[in-house]
């Protein structure tokens, strides 16, 4: 029998808080993270508004350090900070050597490839010979595990806005199969800048809606594309007996993964949503639970034509008649969509639901649309006893991923 894995710590820095408590709240308010953009001058750009963190990174970390990582890494270390101390774990009395990381990031250092490809044009010779490490997706994971001496499985997943699902579903099947006792994990994504910006732009992703009170609106029938956002979460998942043996307080269980590929196109989703049918009824399986028992998705809603009617028909598939009486919500209407983080988020999203007994609202919603004809939970979170909840993620490139987290019982 596989080994039980629970959630023992979690860290957040997003649009709409910078603490998991900042973060709590801010899914019970109905908080909008959406706003002007103000990292570059956008006069030239035809998107003008993204999810941005209110924070100052200098507060927690000194310029040279700064000038040696990027700012995904940055974000990545000061989730995982708020995460290991809440856990308790970065304590030499454990085995270091089972302890893991495994951060992921869609994008990785955007930001330090932009500024050092303008140093590039005007000299090579001033490209930073700190440029390679701080660009890779993978130098987040290892940043984390160097600062505590965390010596397990170590590693980046980069599956697009699938990523940090992926990431904890890689994370619990090695704990599960005895490869660690505890991992940090999660994602971790940076990419309000001018190139990220103008790619998402002109393949027509973005909304072009300035109106940060409208312009994120998952499952909506006037929504027309999603709005940027960065951040990171970060979860800390361990071996039951692991965490039990030290007295760690347990926020929840992770009982459910999977993973499928719609082997379609390259930026749509399969038009009968067939791999989130697999990856939802996969995760249902591994958890061994009946669609009845789920009281709460937290949905990709990425506010896209295609993703949110696409996802609504997975979920009638997947659900059946119980599709009728689940509530579904997506938070991405508050944080705009965090890509490679925004698994890590919602993840987040859902543990807080179980442990608070309270379902955060999809905000911005005003004409139902009737091929998205599910309960999305409009503009008011709802308290309710939750004890099964399920976060999707599909990514470019045909990637899907579900998990289950549940409340947990000894």
């Amino acid at each position: 029998m596989s080994r039980r894995v629970v959630v023992t710590g979690t860290g957040v820095l997003s649009p709409i808080g910078n603490s998991t408590n900042e973060f709590l709240n801010g899914l019970k308010n109905g908080a909008n993270g959406i706003a002007p953009i103000t990292a570059f001058d956008t006069d030239a750009y035809s998107v003008h508004i993204a999810g941005e963190l209110k924070i100052d990174l200098g507060d927690y970390f000194e310029n040279h350090e700064l000038k040696r990582m990027d700012r995904f890494t940055a974000m990545a270390m000061t989730a995982s900070a708020e995460a290991v101390d809440q856990a308790k774990i970065d304590d030499d009395s454990l085995d270091k050597n089972r302890i893991g990381v495994i951060i992921g990031s869609g994008i990785g250092g955007i930001n330090t490839f932009e500024e050092q490809h303008k140093r590039l044009l005007n000299n090579p010779r001033r490209v930073s010979p700190f440029f390679i490490p701080s660009m890779i997706s993978d130098i987040a994971s290892g940043q984390v595990s160097i600062k505590y001496g965390f010596r397990g499985p170590n590693y980046c997943v980069v599956s697009a806005c699938a990523t940090a699902n992926h990431a904890i579903g890689d994370s619990l099947r090695m704990i599960q199969y005895g490869d660690a006792d505890v991992i940090i994990t999660g994602g971790s994504d940076a990419s309000i800048t001018p190139m990220a910006i103008s790619g998402f732009a002109n393949m027509k992703a973005l909304t072009r809606n300035d109106d940060p009170d409208t312009a994120s609106r998952p499952f909506d029938a006037n929504r027309d594309g999603f709005v940027m956002g960065e951040g990171a979460g970060i979860i800390v998942l361990e071996e039951m007996g692991h965490a039990q043996k030290r007295d760690a307080k347990i926020l929840g269980e992770i009982v459910g993964y999977g993973a499928t590929a719609d082997a379609y196109h390259l930026t749509s989703p399969s038009p009968n949503g067939d791999g989130a049918v697999r990856a939802m009824k996969g995760a249902m399986a591994d958890a061994e639970c009946q669609p009845s028992d789920i009281d709460y998705i937290n949905a990709h809603g990425t506010s896209t034509s295609f993703n949110d009617k696409i996802e609504t028909h997975a979920i009638k598939t997947a659900f059946g008649d119980h599709a009728n009486r689940l509530s579904i919500s997506s938070t991405k209407s508050m944080t705009g969509h965090l890509l490679g983080a925004a698994g890590g988020i919602e993840a987040i999203a859902c543990i807080l639901s179980i442990s608070n007994n309270f379902m955060p609202p999809t905000i911005h919603y005003v004409t139902p649309d009737p091929e998205c004809d599910l309960d999305y939970i409009p503009n008011t979170s709802v308290e309710k006893d939750v004890q099964y909840t399920m976060s999707n993620t599909f990514g470019f490139g045909g990637h899907n991923a579900a998990l289950i987290f549940k409340s947990y019982n000894n």
